[in-house]
């Protein structure tokens, strides 16, 4: 049987299934908690907490602690040194390495077989489902898909034990109906040295027929222009005429829309957002005309969440349901895995536009914003302005951070905006006026200590260098991959950190 015989049988009875998550949301998430509760009785975690015992989502939150790192990691070292049967009842032997942002120690994730197959191989799936439901005749499987993934390394502690970027771990694992139309090859695309990297994605890749990108925004945009610089052609098209699909995540789009739009400036060129983070595949942009993710409810993650509101980090005291949440309000997501994190806080905060389906952007990181005025500033309000500001400007930003200014004796306190810019403003400080007045329409708290600039002043915008946050990532051990710098900091440090290296 042809494989787009079979990719369409398939296809119909993914759409069939999302559906009734979709209407029956409660339900299938019950489902969810009963099966991770019944898979994992056995493991020490599970008796630790009673789990024998718990009945619905009121028992589950009596019992079991929230969790963020910190408190699972005394699990991932036996792990990470081959125990079993500690959080999940079937083999760990992957672990995805992440540090989220530029701060902080290296994080290892648990993988489990169950993680991968029926939640990130099943996300990959679905993204092709859906896009074949809303463009019926595709023929993506005809040419080849890059895939720009991250490095992995052996796990020195044991030979049959690994870790690396989500990415690579999925790469090493790929499934045979997605290898056979993945490029580059695994040596490039495992390499670790992304500036070495990039030059062999690049001349490894130029003369494939490429139908489908995927990948973080930041790196893939760099990896398109040298193409274009090697080849001398205009736009990707020329490179690649059969090219149609961009599969993105890892931050948000908005900023980098408009140099994509550039590179590929054609109306029957897509952008499909997904939410796959190390701990576990969350949500799919399901509809090409919204800007916004389904989330996904069938990957065996129980959702819960809490009130930015009365955020506490474990010591959280409201922890809602599904069924419990509200449109427009900004929660932190509590996750329960196939993979043994049970009540685990991400880091990452989202708001839902919907629950008729349960649809949600993304709004920032529970330690990714800037509150030092009472202003609550998260990274959602900065990425809109920012992409405003572009438009109205016509300049393009590849990069920033920002973060507090201090109040002191003789001066109000403000935002010190650090920028790198692909095609700078012709004026910065209209630049800054236009941020200022889009922050002060998306967030009425900023707008409210802006007033009559009484405890916030006007924001302090400084263009930096291009290349400046690159080598401040590099000076890290930081760059490539998954890692990103913090769009918003409460306080000063990685800011001061990238001014030291411009002195």
């Amino acid at each position: 049987m042809p494989f787009n015989s079979i990719f369409s049988w398939f296809i119909k009875k993914r759409i069939h299934q999302i559906e009734l998550f979709k209407k029956y949301p409660l339900e299938v998430q019950n489902d969810v908690l009963k099966n991770l509760l019944e898979k994992s009785a056995g493991t020490e975690f599970a008796k630790k907490n009673y789990f024998s015992s718990i009945r619905g989502h009121d028992d589950f939150r009596k019992n079991v602690p929230l969790s963020d790192y910190e408190s699972i990691a005394p699990f991932v070292d036996r792990l990470l040194k081959n125990e079993q049967n500690l959080l999940w009842s079937s083999e760990i032997k992957w672990f995805a390495k992440s540090s989220g942002t530029t701060t902080g120690r290296s994080k290892f994730i648990p993988v489990s077989k169950e993680s991968l197959e029926d939640c990130h191989y099943k996300g990959g799936k679905d993204l092709l489902s859906l896009y074949y439901n809303q463009l019926p005749d595709r023929k993506l499987y005809k040419g080849k898909h890059l895939i720009l993934g991250g490095s992995a390394e052996i796990n020195y502690l044991n030979d049959d034990s690994y870790f690396g970027d989500l990415s690579a771990i999925i790469l090493k694992n790929m499934p045979w109906w997605a290898e056979i139309r993945r490029t580059p090859s695994r040596d490039i695309a495992l390499m670790s040295e992304w500036e070495e990297k990039i030059e062999k994605l690049a001349q490894s890749t130029l003369r494939e027929d490429i139908y489908i990108l995927a990948g973080v925004p930041s790196w893939t945009l760099i990896l398109c222009k040298r193409i274009l610089e090697i080849t001398g052609k205009k736009n990707l098209r020329e490179v690649w005429p059969n090219l149609e699909l961009f599969m993105h995540g890892g931050v948000n789009f908005e900023p980098y829309r408009e140099q994509f739009r550039k590179l590929i400036p054609f109306d029957n060129m897509h952008f499909v957002e997904t939410y796959n983070a190390s701990e576990g595949f969350f949500g799919i942009q399901d509809d090409l005309n919204l800007n916004e993710l389904l989330l996904m409810l069938d990957y065996g993650i129980y959702f819960e969440f809490i009130p930015m509101t009365e955020f506490d980090g474990v010591n959280s005291k409201n922890v809602l349901s599904l069924g419990e949440v509200e449109v427009n309000e900004n929660y932190a997501m509590v996750i329960s895995t196939n993979a043994g994190l049970w009540r685990y806080i991400i880091g990452d905060t989202i708001r839902f536009t919907s629950i008729k389906p349960y649809r949600f952007k993304i709004t920032g990181r529970t330690k990714s914003f800037i509150n030092a005025f009472g202003e609550e500033l998260v990274v959602e309000n900065a990425e809109r302005a920012i992409a405003e500001a572009c438009i109205r400007t016509k300049s393009e930003v590849r990069e920033y951070t920002a973060a507090p200014v201090y109040m002191t004796d003789s001066a109000n306190g403000a935002h010190h905006w650090l920028i790198e810019f692909n095609t700078p403003p012709e004026n910065l400080q209209v630049f800054t006026h236009v941020l200022d007045a889009e922050l002060k329409l998306l967030n009425s708290d900023y707008d409210a200590k802006r007033t009559g600039n009484l405890s916030l002043g006007m924001p302090l915008v400084q263009a930096v260098p291009a290349g400046t946050f690159e080598k401040y990532l590099k000076s890290i051990n930081k760059l490539g991959g998954q890692h990103k710098v913090q769009r918003l900091c409460n306080e000063r440090k990685l800011l001061e950190d990238v001014l030291a290296m411009l002195d």
